[in-house]
């Protein structure tokens, strides 16, 4: 994807191992996992809602997915620290590891 398309930041805090397990795959699928419960990924605003319409399906009552937007000027002053690298996503300008 373009650098013109948005950074998207997906967090999830879910109850249920089944479902987080389901919900952790559908988001491998289409991102990169950054943390444990927290993925990264160019998305436009129709593949975007796509997945979180997928997802949204499968939360229960309690359950949240958090979905950050960076754009091109936002990622410019975002810095990650330590010495894990990125898996699978190219590395985003701006950040140093």
């Amino acid at each position: 994807m373009s650098r013109d398309t948005p950074l998207r930041v997906l967090c999830y805090d879910i109850s249920s191992d089944t479902k987080r397990r389901r919900i952790a795959k559908i988001l491998e699928d289409r991102a990169s996992r950054v943390q444990f419960s927290v993925f990264e990924a160019r998305l436009n605003d129709k593949a975007l809602k796509k997945l979180v319409t997928q997802i949204d399906a499968l939360l229960d009552n309690g359950d949240t997915l958090r979905v950050y937007t960076i754009h091109a000027t936002g990622e410019k002053q975002c810095t990650v620290y330590g010495s894990a690298c990125q898996s699978r996503m190219t590395p985003i300008s701006g950040f140093s590891s």
